[in-house]
């Protein structure tokens, strides 16, 4: 039985419950629930406003922004290479802690960034965000050629370099327009990666065999089209093909639809970051 206490507690919890019912159900409704949606609004933005500071004070960098996931956004990711590779989770979770712990690969990442004219540009903090993914789908298929479109400073490519390295086969070809891209790739890294500096049409349209292609150049809905045009008949049966702007368009999910593939989308969660995250798009063969 309650007690005098609880009981005059429990009137009071009924009589609060009644009142905010009863203007939940006014007219007043919207005015009273203003205050609470104001403070909810302000929390959520002095959190980013936080964040933004932290990274205006701390980072280098202005485009192409580099971020460790969240461990639940990264367990997501796990999961979601395990369904694409059609390998268990626990071998992706492997590749995942390979890479994030490959001393080799982020030493030498670290010198390159150094040793660069643009180093007042990048951050020497290394850090993967999503190409951890990118580099446990290569570890997974083992595929002998792999083409990424946007090279930028290279470091998607020393990553995909990494994978093959460890798979002890393959090659990476990686096309960008910028002459100046790239500055992250050399030694062993460099030793298995085709680079071409040019238009990435003109490049994908002269490539042969293409076992996992990264669409990560010029992010226009026309011009992704364009590149999985090219490289679809160059594309071996059980190629992976992968999107890194499939967060912001539909051209890879309509070309797979178009093309009768399969798809499937991971979006980013950066943790302590204001950008708001990327993600991987992914089509592949339905009889793989």
């Amino acid at each position: 039985m309650l007690s005098l206490a609880g009981r005059d507690l429990h009137i009071r919890g009924s009589a609060v419950h009644d009142v905010q019912r009863r203007v939940a159900s006014s007219r007043i409704a919207s005015v009273a629930a203003l205050p609470g949606r104001m403070y909810l609004v302000g929390r959520h933005n002095a959190a980013e406003l936080a964040k933004s500071a932290r990274w205006l004070a701390r980072s280098r960098e202005h485009t192409n922004f580099t971020y460790d996931l969240t461990p639940l956004n990264r367990e997501h990711l796990a999961w979601f290479i395990a369904e694409v590779t059609a390998r268990s989770v626990g071998e992706i979770r492997a590749y995942f802690e390979e890479v994030e712990s490959d001393r080799g690969l982020h030493e030498h990442l670290r010198r390159a960034i150094k040793a660069s004219d643009r180093q007042r540009l990048a951050d020497r903090d290394v850090r993967f965000g999503r190409r951890i993914g990118w580099y446990a789908l290569v570890r997974a298929l083992r595929p002998a050629h792999i083409v990424e479109t946007g090279t930028d400073k290279g470091l998607g490519t020393c990553v995909l370099a990494a994978a093959v390295r460890r798979n002890g086969a393959g090659r990476v070809t990686t096309i960008d327009v910028n002459p100046c891209s790239g500055y992250l790739i050399s030694g062993r890294y460099g030793a298995v990666v085709n680079r071409h500096i040019g238009d990435s049409i003109d490049v994908l349209g002269q490539l042969e065999v293409v076992d996992v292609f990264l669409h990560d150049s010029l992010h226009t809905a026309g011009y992704e089209h364009a590149e999985l045009e090219t490289v679809g008949p160059r594309l071996t049966e059980k190629a992976m093909v992968l999107s890194d702007n499939a967060h912001a368009s539909g051209t890879l999910s309509d070309w797979a639809e178009e093309t009768r593939r399969r798809f499937l989308f991971f979006g980013e969660q950066p943790r302590d970051h204001w950008y708001p995250g990327g993600g991987i798009g992914v089509a592949w063969s339905r009889s793989s």
